[in-house]
């Protein structure tokens, strides 16, 4: 059974950091492209960064550049998100998934864990 389990949201002040993780199981994480995506309250979910853990490839959307950075841990199965620099406009429920396609983190499957929550307080 494929299961991703995301950790590490919390609540952090505008400019603090948090690092989050995605740990999956059923599945080798070397063996599909994983992706964060975020869905704020009323909004649709959208992809903010994704990672080829075969080559390294990486992808981010345009308004986490420099502040986001996905990495992966073949070992521990698990795709981290360190985020810093945070603002208001961060606050969301963060899921991860596997994806087909690194760049614009194309064709999420459809294994969505129960997310993490970062609030981000102005």
């Amino acid at each position: 059974e494929v299961q991703l389990v995301e950790s590490g949201g919390g609540l952090v002040q505008a400019g603090g950091s948090l690092r989050l993780s995605c740990t999956a199981s059923g599945f080798r994480s070397d063996e599909y492209a994983i992706g964060w995506f975020r869905q704020a309250p009323g909004k649709e979910r959208e992809a903010v960064s994704c990672i080829s853990t075969i080559d390294g490839s990486t992808y981010y959307i345009d308004s986490v550049k420099g502040r986001f950075t996905i990495s992966s841990d073949t070992a521990k199965n698990t795709v981290y998100l360190q985020m810093i620099s945070l603002e208001p406009e961060d606050t969301a429920v963060y899921y991860c998934t596997p994806i087909r396609l690194v760049e614009g983190c194309i064709g999420a499957y459809d294994f969505w864990g129960q997310g993490t929550q970062v609030t981000v307080s102005s």
